[in-house]
């Protein structure tokens, strides 16, 4: 299972996710999408969600705390206590033996990040 994770400020608009998304999957086939729980309602990540036919995966905040991000964005530990946000949405949502595909990315507009993780959930 594949699973792409993001960060996002709440501005973010569709085109952000799929700018971020589509330079992070790169045409890799992705089976979900991730972010911290209480984003996972934001407007444009929902449409985003609908347009691309993949669930989302809302990951308990206190869960990001325990994954183990290459980034180390200091806005990110500041806000959410970890060093990236999609890259540890990414692994939480793939399951304990997730692994990173790649750094995160960051949309050309800057409003949201995105990370692909591989790992066993479903």
């Amino acid at each position: 299972m594949i699973v792409a994770g993001f960060g996002f400020r709440k501005v973010a608009t569709v085109a952000s996710f799929s700018d971020a998304f589509d330079k992070a999957a790169r045409g890799t086939t992705v089976d979900g999408l991730a972010t911290v729980a209480d984003k996972a309602d934001h407007p444009a990540f929902c449409t985003f969600a609908a347009q691309m036919g993949l669930p989302i995966h809302r990951v308990s905040p206190d869960l990001l705390l325990h994954q183990n991000p290459i980034t180390n964005s200091e806005i990110s530990k500041k806000t959410r206590g970890t060093g990236s946000v999609s890259e540890a949405a990414a692994q939480a949502a793939a399951g304990p033996q997730a692994r990173l595909l790649g750094l995160r990315v960051i949309s050309e507009d800057r409003l949201a990040t995105c990370a692909l993780a591989s790992g066993d959930e479903t």
